[in-house]
């Protein structure tokens, strides 16, 4: 069963997700555009991070849907779970190299799992997409004699390994200084500009967000309060993306009354 009515790359519907007995997201709904750059933004907490392991496959919904490139992956086995995932890249939060291998051999793990290429072929792909990344004849180094902003990059590198038609993020910026951040930042730019891509970006860094972002989702509490475009985001007068986007410190006390009446209004825009 496909979605053909929709030409969305990621479609997310009436979604929910629970651990036990405790509901993490709550039936939210969203699409991601083909070749768009959707940014997710939530502090910690909010269920961004269950949302994105729920888009590549890592957690199963309680309940809902959600359609990668016209296939519903709430409801197929693993086995052809792993065919969509040849369609991905997944770069992480700490880029979980394997330590134990080069950086190249990192790169071209996916190639040598997934494929039949020759050796000297997997060699070239694995130069050009340390080349697309910055770190040219680092196919040797071990990832403990890399930096953190040039690990973030093999990551990456590993992550486009298989031509991907959507790349994922799990805060890319995260633990860098503004300098090095500011690198990734272009690099996700570069990238987006030399490919016809989908890219899913799951942070809470606002000046990263704000460059690289075609729209964003704002998720709070396993809601989706907001979703729109950065000039949308930024007229919004809804109370939680304000507090958010102002840096305002939360209430010692919020209630679960409290909040709800703040999540009054339009939750699928930020023209509130």
């Amino acid at each position: 069963m496909t979605n053909d009515a929709s030409d969305a790359a990621i479609s997310v519907v009436n979604l929910s997700v629970s651990y036990g007995e405790r509901e993490i997201l709550h039936g939210i709904t969203f699409d991601v555009r083909r070749g768009e750059t959707m940014v997710i933004l939530g502090g910690s907490g909010s269920g961004k991070s269950t949302l994105l392991r729920t888009l590549v496959g890592l957690e199963k919904p309680s309940s809902g849907e959600v359609w990668i490139q016209g296939v519903n992956i709430a409801n197929i086995s693993e086995r052809e779970m792993d065919v969509i995932r040849k369609k991905m890249g997944m770069s992480f939060q700490g880029s979980a190299l394997f330590g134990s291998l080069t950086v190249g051999e990192n790169v071209a793990l996916p190639l040598r799992e997934h494929t039949n290429l020759e050796d000297s072929t997997i060699e070239i792909m694995v130069r050009i997409k340390l080349g697309q990344v910055g770190l040219s004849n680092f196919e040797d180094y071990m990832p403990s004699e890399l930096s953190g902003g040039m690990k973030k990059r093999a990551a990456v590198a590993r992550a486009l390994s298989m031509d991907p038609e959507i790349l994922f993020f799990d805060e890319p910026s995260a633990g860098l200084d503004p300098i090095i951040a500011a690198g990734l930042d272009e690099l996700i730019m570069n990238l987006k500009k030399a490919y016809a891509i989908t890219m899913v970006v799951v942070t809470h860094e606002l000046a990263s967000a704000f460059l690289i972002a075609d729209r964003m989702v704002y998720v709070d509490r396993g809601h989706i309060i907001a979703l729109g475009t950065k000039e949308e985001f930024q007229a919004s007068t809804h109370p939680r993306v304000r507090q958010f986007l102002d840096r305002v410190p939360e209430p010692e006390v919020l209630d679960e009354l409290d909040y709800l009446q703040m999540l009054t209004g339009d939750r699928k825009t930020a023209k509130d």
